[in-house]
This record gives structure tokens, C-alpha cells and sequence, in this order.
């Protein structure tokens, strides 16, 4: 299945786009990269994760354009603005402005109750509310998902596990890096958020670093390992460069991904890894 084909409809399946691959405050205030998040059809199911600002627009003007309508439903793994920023836009999108009340939001409970960014408005729109706790598994058609545990993170976060029939594709969203984490990604092919180059001297920041990536790299199963959700100086670092470098040391597949860049699971799921 090529790029050209990918219209968003149930019949294609198994791929992700990375809408945006933004990460951290100031590329996303910037726009270095963009904030889109991610789209994925697993299943025949359309998911969409993380809409931070600016996902409508980038999926209208992606190329070939997603119909935000042929989603069945929204992912949130937590509040923060880089992840949450265009969650009623493409809620509205989605119901064809709640005139279709249609779809799931999947959501922390922080997320809805306390400082709320979903609008109580929008959520009458929905379809279905689906609060999202620790260790739980979730279904949205034929696609089954569950989380890990909740992320030190300074909000209610959690990661997610999606379970298709022939591989697991896990993705460990904004967390603080800890010797437990690991153990509950178990896919085989896995998704990082790799916001910081290094520690900061200055600051203590709840975000996987590039030295946890290498920590990672040891000891996950998954063969297959995309960074994304960058921050400002793993972007002056060239990601693209510093995955050919984690590929050569780990013997491990490490792709940086770009905006708009489509991961083909077929391909991968033919490759019986």
C-alpha cells in the first residue's frame, strides 16, 4: 500500500502517519516541527493520537488529505497543550460539527475533570466517553489497545500497547525514564518520545532523554524503534542522524520519523519480526 492510497477509509490497514513530530513548548510555539500528532489505522479502525495544535489543518492539507470524518474515534494520552491543543477542533471535525454524534474519545480522567480540556459542549457531540486508568484494555471496533502504567509525568499520563493479530506496536508517550518501564512495552515494534537531548543541568525535566533511548535500545524486544516528539536541541542534533548512530550501536532498526512521514505496518508484519 503506497502513500497515494492512504484516504483514511476502513479498508486500509495497519499504518501509522505522523502528522506532527513535535515536542516540547518552544518547537511547538515555533512550529519546527508540527504538533499534529499521529494517525493510525489499525484494523480497519481510524484513531487519532494526541491532536496538538494544528492537527486540523494538517490533516486536511496533508498529502494525499485525511478525512477527519472517517475517524472512529480520538486518543488522548494526556493534557498538556503539544498533545491536547486541537482536541475539540478535531472532535468538532469528526461529528461533522456534532451534527453526527459519532465516535469515542479515549482520555485520562484529569483530562475531563480537573482544569478540563475537552469542552464540556463538544462532549455532548461524541459518541461515547471512555476514561483511561492504569493496566486496562480498551476496544474501538476490531482494534483492541491497553495502557501501561501511569507515567511520572507532571500530569495523568498514560502509554499504550495496540494489539494486532500478528505484532504488538507499543508507544511510550512523555515519561520520566525508570527501571520499571520498559517491562510494559512489550510490542514489537515501539514508538518513543524523545523530547531531550541530555538532562539539563538546571532543571529536572519528566521526559525520555537520548541516554534512555540507548537504555531502552538494550533491553526492549522490538526490533523496530521510531523517535519522534522532539524537543529544540534533539533537533539542532539532526534525529535522523542520531538514529543512524543508535541503529549501528544497538543492531536494532531506529528510524527518525519526519512530518508526514507514514510507517507501513504490512511491510513490517511481512518481514515476521
Amino acid at each position: 500500500m503506497g502513500i497515494d492510497s492512504l484516504k483514511g477509509e476502513k479498508g486500509h490497514k495497519n499504518w501509522i502517519k505522523f502528522i506532527g513530530t513535535a515536542g516540547a513548548r518552544f518547537v511547538v510555539a515555533r512550529q519546527l516541527r508540527s504538533s499534529g500528532g499521529l494517525w493510525l489505522s489499525f484494523q480497519g479502525v481510524n484513531l487519532y493520537m494526541d491532536p496538538g495544535p494544528g492537527a486540523l489543518v494538517r490533516v486536511l492539507t496533508a498529502n494525499p488529505p485525511l478525512d477527519p470524518t472517517t475517524l472512529d474515534g480520538i486518543l488522548l494520552s494526556h493534557k498538556h497543550l503539544d498533545h491536547s491543543g486541537d482536541i475539540n477542533a478535531m472532535i468538532e471535525a469528526m461529528t461533522e460539527g456534532g451534527y453526527r454524534r459519532r465516535g469515542v474519545l479515549f482520555a485520562p480522567e484529569e483530562a475531563l475533570e480537573e482544569d478540563p480540556v475537552i469542552l464540556r459542549y463538544i462532549r455532548s457531540y461524541l459518541g461515547k466517553i471512555e476514561i483511561l486508568r492504569k493496566h486496562e484494555t480498551y476496544s474501538l471496533g476490531d482494534l483492541h489497545f491497553s495502557t501501561a502504567g501511569r507515567h511520572r509525568h507532571p500530569v495523568e499520563t498514560y502509554g499504550f500497547n495496540f494489539h494486532l493479530p500478528r505484532a504488538t506496536v507499543s508507544c511510550i508517550t512523555d515519561a520520566k525514564f525508570h527501571s520499571d518501564l520498559i517491562s510494559q512495552y512489550p510490542g514489537e515494534v515501539l514508538l518513543l518520545n524523545v523530547v531531550l537531548l541530555a538532562e539539563l543541568p538546571d532543571r529536572q525535566i519528566d521526559h525520555l532523554t537520548l541516554e534512555d533511548v540507548k537504555i531502552i535500545l538494550k533491553e526492549t524486544r522490538a526490533q523496530k524503534v521510531i523517535l519522534t516528539h522532539f524537543g529544540t536541541r534533539m533537533l539542532e542534533a539532526n534525529p535522523s542522524k542520531l538514529a543512524q548512530r543508535l541503529s549501528e550501536e544497538s543492531g536494532k532498526e531506529v528510524i527518525a520519523a519526519t512530518d508526514g512521514m507514514v510507517l507501513e505496518m504490512e511491510e513490517i508484519l511481512a518481514k515476521d519480526i
